[in-house]
């Protein structure tokens, strides 16, 4: 951030996130997702944190229809394969035990499109990545995303379309191009001013020779629209949203005193083995999800449009920061100049009962199994959610 612009543009921002935090609680939403003419074949993804994985996630398990994804702060396909510990830990946010290894995560990704659980590798010929971590980064290390980066040009998608960012000074937060806390920081509501548009970086290098965004943001003339997730449940294969807390697996919990910040696991007590099939599952989704609807996109105009999957950070769900991811983190700017519709889908936090462990405490995407045992593939609860969304923007 240039020094000539600090105490103007850090006290705009600080005005703008105080104002987002007392805006109140957001609306229950009663209206039904509409259905617009979407292309399927266009869809895109991305994410923070927990957000980057689940982006990344959802990429490989339906790469037929979803052709490109941005990852922040995320890892590789499969990194905590189901384990809380040490993998999701301490292999895919600190390497304590040794970085992910990406041949071996493609080799079981390989094995998941042969049975048919998730989509076949090849579809990622034509695909795009683009990877960023910052550089004041601490939660998730960049061996890390050196792993993601890896495992996409081990999984088939070719380094030409792959660009990986890593010399912008950002904490492990969303960069922004002038809204959020300082660059460097790593604070809720972990969206930050960097001088840098990073949504949209990735939306250009996903949809090479999009249009200018629009400006100012203020003055868009599409709708933030929430809509009821609820409906979309029974795809997820759980009856509700959040179904008993309970532990992942029958272990005994072990201690750590790991303060992690944005808290993309839980803390205090965790389970210290693998996740086992159907114990404590939880769907950990809220009742309520947004999207931005360009106007080109509504009726009457009804043009084709595309659709951007943006996932939160954990502790960034509306329950921690209101609508500030759906509204503050650059994407809706691109979105209304380039026909995009961008789903912003929310996860809810999950606290434990009292003196009990608990499977989602900070509103993180299912990245390492709370979910069952499934989670990552085209059958996991969650997936399933966002693929009935994504089915129901296009009409089907």
């Amino acid at each position: 951030m240039a020094h000539s612009r600090l105490n103007t543009r850090a006290l705009v921002s600080a005005l703008l996130v105080a104002g987002s935090l007392v805006a109140g609680k957001a609306a229950v939403a009663t209206e039904r997702l509409p259905s617009f003419n979407v292309d399927l074949g266009q869809t895109t993804v991305s994410g923070l944190s927990s957000g980057g994985y689940m982006a990344l996630q959802f990429h490989i398990a339906f790469s037929d229809t979803v052709r490109g994804a941005g990852i922040v702060a995320g890892g590789p396909y499969f990194c905590a394969e189901g384990q809380l510990l040490p993998n999701a830990l301490f292999r895919c946010m600190q390497t304590f035990m040794g970085a992910p290894d990406p041949v071996r995560l493609a080799d079981i990704a390989r094995g998941f499109a042969r049975e048919g659980r998730i989509d076949r590798l090849e579809n990622l010929a034509d695909d795009r990545a683009y990877l960023f971590t910052g550089t004041n980064d601490h939660t998730v290390v960049s061996a890390v995303m050196e792993a993601a980066r890896q495992f996409y040009l081990r999984a088939g998608l070719p380094a030409a379309n792959l660009e990986f960012r890593n010399n912008v000074r950002a904490g492990h937060a969303m960069a922004t191009e002038e809204f959020g806390r300082a660059c460097s920081l790593t604070a809720p509501p972990y969206i930050n001013d960097c001088d840098f548009d990073l949504a949209g970086a990735i939306l250009r290098h996903l949809y090479p020779g999009l249009r200018p965004p629009a400006a100012p943001a203020s003055r868009l003339s599409g709708t933030v629209l929430a809509f009821d997730q609820t409906e979309f449940f029974r795809f997820g294969g759980l009856p509700e949203p959040s179904a008993s807390p309970a532990l992942l697996s029958g272990s005994a919990p072990v201690d750590t005193p790991m303060a992690l910040s944005p808290g993309m696991l839980p803390l205090g007590k965790l389970p210290g083995t693998s996740l086992l099939p159907g114990a404590g599952a939880t769907l950990s989704l809220n009742d309520t999800g947004f999207a931005y609807i360009p106007a080109a996109c509504a009726p009457p105009r009804n043009e084709v449009c595309r659709t951007h999957i943006a996932f939160h950070g954990c502790e960034q769900t509306v329950a921690d920061i209101q609508e500030q991811f759906v509204r503050n983190t650059g994407y809706n700017r691109w979105a209304e100049t380039n026909n995009i519709i961008v789903l912003y889908p929310q996860a809810r936090r999950e606290p434990p009962p009292p003196n009990q462990n608990g499977p989602n405490p900070k509103g993180c995407w299912d990245w390492w199994g709370y979910s069952g045992a499934a989670y990552a593939t085209k059958s996991g609860p969650q997936m399933a959610v966002l693929r009935a969304m994504l089915d129901r923007l296009a009409g089907r």
